[in-house]
């Protein structure tokens, strides 16, 4: 079972009793206003997402981490590697992403968390470059990408919403640098 500790959190595989608060995560306006899936914390469809990042596990031996705090066992969201299909022109990239609960908001789990992520990317799971994706004028997450090294590869926009997004990326070389 792969698992990383930060000094502060746990990122892990996914629990069932995963299922309900990671639905109250996405049931958040203001944690889905950035995301082009909006609010739901439809039970069903968590558990169908979980069930894909599973899954995605399986198949590339990388995913979604449930971020849990070390502190008190609470569930704060998640982080991850995943391939972008919805983004033709990422090819074969591997990006970065996270979402967290708004009360983990500005106390730097995104940054800890995403960096364990990006290290167990690079030299873990060998994976050479990872992309991060995000929507034009999310400065919280555009925080994030900067901590991580991050560097803007290209602009570019959302197949089916139009939004505008940004895609940075990271390759070894940089990363060790």
């Amino acid at each position: 079972m792969t698992e990383i500790r930060t000094p502060r959190l746990l990122l892990r595989r996914w629990h069932d009793d995963d299922l309900a608060p990671m639905a109250d995560i996405n049931a958040d306006p203001r944690v889905m206003r950035w995301t082009d899936e909006g609010p739901s914390g439809d039970l069903d469809a968590t558990a169908e997402a979980i069930e894909r990042w599973e899954e995605e596990w399986d198949d590339e031996g990388f995913g979604l981490f449930a971020v849990e705090l070390l502190a008190s066992g609470e569930l704060a969201g998640f982080t991850g590697l995943f391939v972008p299909e919805f983004l033709p022109e990422a090819g074969s990239d591997v990006a970065i992403s996270w979402r967290l609960g708004a009360q983990f908001w500005g106390q730097g789990y995104a940054s800890e968390a995403a960096q364990a992520t990006l290290e167990f990317a690079l030299q873990d799971r060998g994976i050479d470059r990872v992309i991060a994706i995000d929507r034009l004028g999310n400065e919280a997450s555009a925080n994030v990408i900067r901590k991580l090294g991050m560097t803007l590869d290209h602009e570019t926009t959302h197949p089916t919403s139009g939004h505008p997004l940004l895609v940075h990326a990271i390759d070894l070389t940089e990363y060790e640098a």
